[in-house]
């Protein structure tokens, strides 16, 4: 009894394992035979977070404009009141001189606070930069890519009645390119079992294996050969 029971877990733990089995191959599937809507969407996908990553370095290329005449004004009234102050100080008042110097404090805070976001406004727009020009880059690369599995695609339509070849759907660049990646090795694959395809077609045919009886001696030659012309030369 106690082995019966404890076979169970086993045999449930192989049917799940064989279900997750049969979940990844379908998905595989149809991932394969849906190659081209999938890539397509795929790059629209990317496409769109290019397009939120643009507009958030512009936002904080502007946040980094704007911070630069606010420091600069800051600069000049820190100035200005300096100048006040040392007036009042000589003037013997301490009051006024002092009541300049928590105005100026108050602004040179102001000034590094304003210095701070600038420079981090500043870092956020090159980091910004070098996302956006890697992901126009790539994405350029996945274009290209997609017109050439698509003409490739169109190709092998033709060839339907030859090899059952599967019609070729959400994500991020590198979900793209490794969809690209598989599309072109799928294609590959194709095209060398379309080569191969023809080369024993061209065996069957009745020309080329009266070739291949003439060459082995059984026959006149099914075409000139050199020997021919040249006998006939002479």
């Amino acid at each position: 009894m106690n082995i019966v029971h404890a076979e169970v877990p086993q045999v449930l733990k192989l049917f799940v394992t064989l279900f997750r089995g049969r979940a990844a191959e379908a998905a595989e599937a149809v991932a394969d035979h849906n190659a081209l809507p999938l890539l397509d969407q795929q790059i629209r996908d990317a496409a769109a977070a290019l397009g939120r990553a643009r507009r958030a370095l512009a936002l904080a290329m502007a946040q980094e404009a704007q911070e630069a005449p606010r420091v600069e004004e800051a600069a000049k009234r820190i100035a200005d009141l300096e100048d006040r102050a040392r007036q009042a100080l000589s003037a013997g008042r301490d009051d006024l001189a002092t009541e300049a110097a928590e105005a100026i404090a108050g602004l040179e805070a102001e000034q590094a606070a304003r210095r701070a976001a600038q420079g981090m406004f500043a870092a956020e727009a090159a980091r910004l930069r070098r996302t956006v020009a890697d992901a126009e880059a790539r994405l350029a690369e996945l274009d290209r890519g997609r017109r050439l599995a698509r003409a490739a695609h169109a190709v092998r339509g033709m060839h339907g009645d030859r090899i059952g070849a599967a019609p070729l759907h959400e994500a991020t660049l590198a979900e793209a390119e490794a969809t690209l990646a598989r599309l072109r090795a799928r294609q590959a694959e194709e095209a060398a079992a379309l080569e191969a395809l023809d080369g024993l077609e061209a065996e069957r045919r009745p020309a080329s294996v009266a070739e291949k009886l003439a060459e082995a001696g059984f026959g006149e030659p099914v075409r000139p050969t050199t020997d021919a012309v040249l006998a006939r030369l002479r």
